[in-house]
């Protein structure tokens, strides 16, 4: 039974990385720590408590932990993902309060309490990870694994010409964390899944209209000519709740002149970490720039020993989009086919 130890700054695909992760019966996720990113802290909580409930999963403990990157300002982006992270979706007050743990605390004690049977995912910045590190250097021989979306390496960046979004929020954590892992046997390095291959898991309209099947729901209708902003007229909680959130992100990646289409990227990570979606990786020495005014946040990875210094890093090579989706579908479509039957509470109805 994979263990997963989530840290996430939610963000629309953060919510379908977990929603996903909550479809597959055979994962126990450990916990849900929160970072500061797509939107603030308390935000990226409460969203991931609104989440579990809408899955029928509350118990999942959400702890909150760092507020603000190590050394550099706070930057979010609303205009990215809505102005509580989760797109034009709308969900109720979660019933279950913030865990009054720190994350940090989260991290290093389910590390410690399970040595190598918990893997980490992180799809945001990788601040509390980088503070958890500094409470307990132990932290990467203590975990089976760690799953990391963030960088770019050779290819555009999402943030600036060079710099990806999770690592540009806090390169100084970035680092750090990549420092800690130098050196170590290449099973033990973690998995890096960067834009070069995360870009490539494009949801398109069709991909929603296949979820709703999948989830014996009407036929759910994403398309570029409606109107922005339209809300989806599904009965299906769940389906409802990841269309309005994903049609956002949509309208976005439009603005950018992407396409209507929305990049999966932490979906894909979710999936690489729990062995259900193939992947390539080739080990690397990963330098973060943290100095220079426009290069700040950039990755660059020597694969050749150039630099003459240890690995730090799997980085991810390949992967299969088409596949990827066929999983994502057909497991999210299941879940929602369960909360669509489930009765709402009466303080919900």
């Amino acid at each position: 039974m994979p263990s997963i130890l989530m840290d996430v700054d939610t963000g629309i695909d953060d919510a379908l990385a977990l929603v996903y992760l909550l479809s597959r019966p055979e994962v126990r996720i450990e916990a849900i720590t929160c970072t500061a990113g797509n939107v603030g802290a308390r935000q990226v909580a409460l969203n991931n408590l609104a989440l579990l409930e809408l899955c029928g999963r509350a118990g999942i403990e959400v702890a909150v932990g760092a507020k603000v990157p190590l050394e550099i300002p706070l930057v979010t982006t609303e205009e990215t993902h809505g102005p509580q992270g989760i797109g034009y979706a709308e969900l109720p007050p979660p019933q279950q309060g913030i865990s009054p743990r720190h994350a940090v605390d989260v991290w290093v004690e389910t590390a410690r309490a399970r040595p190598g049977k918990v893997t980490g995912l992180i799809t945001g910045p990788l601040t509390n990870f980088a503070l958890a590190l500094r409470a307990e250097p132990d932290l990467p021989t203590l975990l089976k694994g760690l799953v990391i979306m963030g960088g770019c390496f050779n290819y555009q960046g999402n943030t600036t010409p060079t710099a990806e979004w999770n690592v540009s929020v806090d390169p100084h954590a970035a680092a750090e964390v990549f420092a800690a892992y130098s050196g170590l046997p290449e099973d033990s390095l973690p998995v890096v899944c960067a834009l070069e291959t995360t870009e490539r898991i494009e949801l398109r309209p069709e991909h929603l209209q296949r979820l709703a099947e999948a989830a014996g729901a009407e036929p759910e209708l994403v398309l570029p000519e409606q109107p922005e902003g339209q809300r989806s007229g599904s009965g299906n909680p769940l389906v409802a709740c990841l269309s309005d959130a994903i049609r956002f992100y949509m309208e976005f990646h439009r603005l950018y002149d992407q396409g209507y289409i929305a990049h999966m990227h932490d979906a894909f990570a979710a999936a690489a970490a729990i062995g259900r979606t193939p992947f390539g990786t080739r080990p690397a020495t990963v330098h973060v720039e943290t100095e220079s005014p426009r290069l700040v946040g950039t990755t660059v990875a020597d694969f050749r020993g150039i630099w003459k210094e240890p690995f730090n890093a799997r980085i991810v090579t390949s992967n299969d989009p088409e596949q990827c989706f066929g999983e994502l579908i057909s497991s999210v479509g299941r879940l929602a086919a369960a909360v669509g039957h489930r009765p709402l509470s009466p303080d919900r109805s």
